[in-house]
């Protein structure tokens, strides 16, 4: 169980900010799982398939990298495949919050898996998926970032005739 972790969240979508945590954690960990959310909370604007084909597109280099869809909670995902640890991301000290209170009620239900936070570049600090999709449903360029496809796939299913 040591040295693998999980890196849970919905990737709606995946931006660089992502991407760079996830070459910052594949650098730390042996195996890390790229674990994609499917909520019936939420309404993505990408289905989990596409999420992951996005992701799967952006690490094919990294061969300690996997990509799965979950559903349910992150902790019994990673129980479930013997990961070790949850990486989580954080941008600013709202996320710290959060993330903390995730933390702990992570811990009351596995106490052996650890979470572990690490920071995107400075770059990246204030990047969110919801404030890319919210640039390109009034006409702006995301290309800064996220990946050309992405933007593409943004661009599409951000038409005024293509929205749900």
């Amino acid at each position: 169980m040591k040295n693998r972790a999980i890196y849970p969240g919905s990737f709606d979508p995946v931006t660089y900010g992502h991407l760079d945590l996830i070459r910052r954690a594949a650098a730390l960990f042996d195996c890390l799982v790229i674990a994609v959310g499917r909520n019936s909370e939420k309404r993505p604007l990408f289905t989990a398939e596409e999420r992951a084909d996005m992701i799967r597109s952006e690490v094919s280099d990294l061969p300690n990298v996997e990509i799965e869809i979950f559903h349910g909670l992150a902790v019994d995902f990673a129980r479930a495949r013997g990961l070790s640890v949850i990486l989580r991301g954080l941008r600013t000290v709202s996320d710290f919050e959060s993330e903390y209170a995730m933390a702990l009620t992570n811990r009351s239900f596995a106490p052996e898996i650890e979470s572990v936070f690490v920071m995107p570049g400075e770059r990246w600090s204030f990047t969110s998926s919801r404030l890319i999709k919210e640039i390109v449903s009034v006409g702006g360029s995301v290309d800064a970032f996220v990946p050309p496809h992405v933007s593409a796939m943004l661009r599409t299913r951000l038409k005024p005739e293509n929205r749900p």
